[in-house]
């Protein structure tokens, strides 16, 4: 998982190592994208829209808390089979998020993602570089 670019001084600041790292997985799927493109092999990124309900948000970000204001993970293994499924000569180099990759696919309903049932979408919590 890496996210789009976006090189706004607000995202380095409070934490620029794990901004480089991150932005570094993008650059290099950016320029993998690139270089494969030609043998017909997809190189993509994809970022979740909103924080996901993972081991390390539970016990290190924010507990039951934050996780409450979270979408579960399969949003992202759906929004990741709707990218691998797409044909690779004309889906590379992009930095996806997974709300646009489900639009794309028809799904405009993103409820059944949340943790919390019931939750209105603009009650959650967007995640960092988005």
């Amino acid at each position: 998982l890496s996210p789009p670019l976006n090189m706004d001084a607000k995202w380095f600041a409070p934490h620029v190592a794990y901004t480089i790292a991150k932005f570094g997985m993008s650059m290099c799927a950016l320029g993998m994208s690139e270089e494969l493109k030609d043998d017909g092999i997809a190189v993509n990124t994809l970022w979740p829209r909103t924080t996901i309900k993972t081991a390390a948000v539970q016990n290190l970000l924010g507990g039951d808390a934050l996780s409450s204001v979270s979408r579960t993970p399969e949003i992202m293994g759906d929004a990741a089979y709707a990218i691998l499924t797409s044909p690779s000569k004309g889906c590379t180099g992009n930095f996806f998020v997974d709300d646009e990759v489900m639009a794309t696919i028809g799904v405009q309903d993103l409820s059944k993602y949340n943790v919390t049932p019931g939750m209105k979408q603009t009650d959650l919590q967007s995640d960092f570089f988005v």
